[in-house]
């Protein structure tokens, strides 16, 4: 019995790349064509060994041709919802990621052989707002939907992807919607962003949850997706969350928090700083975080990330030169809230302290037990 042929889109970047040279060395996998419109660099060109290359522009309709010319049976849309790196590659990503997905679905429209399609999608289409859920499962409907930007390229990719499932409901779809993707290797405006040295800017009063996912569980998710049986939307994140500011302290920066409202006041230092690509509501998600409902990945999909936030954002943090030891960020951060007039608020140390802080806690009301109704007083 033959194996899968497999076509990957993306392989210049690192999640496409390195899928692709998993999925070569895969014993259920024939072949494995990775497509993208330039040239893999010599890293990514390692990442794919065993694995072939052509160089296509998806939203040319020549992606056609390669699709039937080799019987491919699974799809990876792995480049879909990227972000780009810089404000200029703007123009060229929302084109990549939304012209170009639909050329790809038409063409998977049209192949016979196609039977499995997996879509890389993001957690950013849930929006970032005050009035969130604290958590978000994938059937929660977004209180605000994004309006631009590369979250908005997401929610009008995941359209047309439905509305492919229903012009070809034999084939199997899963639509993994995907935290912030992190570590030594991949790069994105939050990796660049946490990257800033030795001042991160926060928001004054806020202070986001985040939830990350290794880049290496990244990969091995696309994978687990591309050759099992899971169909529809799944969200996939590390365990357990860290809040922006004890991420700060253990990249060894030190925190900024700046008034309310001022957004565009961090958006313009992190672009001085050297961070472009910063979206709107990449900024909006520094004040309010987003957490995601796993259950789902690892119960009905079956994939459990090797990395929990923490961990992921430790072996991250291990490839940054680092700029101050922990002595050194508490008193920075000391004389930082003395000037603001604000309480200064230590980050823990460790990771396990880290995930400690991050889970809830009851606090009892003296004369009550903890989550006990209060007694109504009367006159």
């Amino acid at each position: 019995m033959s194996g899968r042929i497999v076509l990957v889109t993306g392989v210049t970047r690192y999640i496409g790349s390195a899928l692709a040279g998993l999925l070569a060395a895969h014993p259920d996998v024939e072949r494995v064509i990775g497509v993208d419109a330039a040239l893999p660099e010599p890293a990514a060109r390692a990442r794919m060994a065993g694995a072939e290359f052509a160089r296509v522009d998806i939203r040319n309709p020549l992606i056609s041709r390669v699709i039937d010319a080799a019987g491919v049976d699974t799809v990876v849309h792995a480049s879909a919802s990227a972000a780009p790196l810089s404000s200029a590659a703007r123009t060229m990503a929302k084109e990549m990621n939304v012209l170009g997905t639909m050329q790809l679905l038409a063409a998977c429209q049209r192949a016979d052989s196609v039977a499995h399609l997996v879509v890389r999608s993001t957690a950013a289409v849930y929006g970032s707002s005050p009035r969130d859920p604290a958590v978000f499962c994938e059937d929660v409907v977004p209180r605000g939907v994004p309006t631009k930007g590369p979250a908005r390229d997401a929610v009008d990719i995941e359209g047309y992807v439905r509305g492919f499932g229903r012009r070809r409901p034999d084939v199997r779809v899963a639509v993994p919607r995907f935290a912030e993707i992190i570590g030594p290797t991949v790069q994105t405006p939050a990796t660049r962003y946490l990257s800033l040295s030795p001042i991160v800017p926060t928001l004054l009063g806020r202070d986001a949850r985040l939830q990350l996912v290794h880049e290496t569980d990244a990969v091995a998710v696309m994978q687990h997706l591309a050759l099992g049986d899971f169909a529809g939307i799944v969200n996939v994140a590390g365990s357990g969350v860290l809040t922006l500011t004890q991420a700060v302290h253990r990249a060894g920066r030190v925190p900024l928090p700046l008034p309310s409202g001022s957004l565009g006041i961090i958006g313009r230092l992190a672009a001085l700083a050297g961070v472009r690509g910063f979206a709107p509501e990449q900024l909006r998600a520094l004040s309010s975080g987003r957490v995601l409902d796993t259950r789902r990945l690892t119960g009905v999909a079956g994939f459990r990330p090797a990395f929990t936030t923490a961990g992921a954002f430790d072996d991250f943090v291990a490839g940054l030169s680092p700029a101050l030891s922990a002595e050194q960020v508490r008193a920075a951060q000391d004389k930082v809230a003395a000037l603001l007039g604000v309480r200064s608020d230590p980050g823990p140390a460790t990771a396990d302290a880290a995930d400690a802080a991050a889970r809830p806690t009851l606090i009892g009301i003296p004369g009550d037990a903890p989550g006990a109704p209060r007694r109504r007083r009367t006159r």
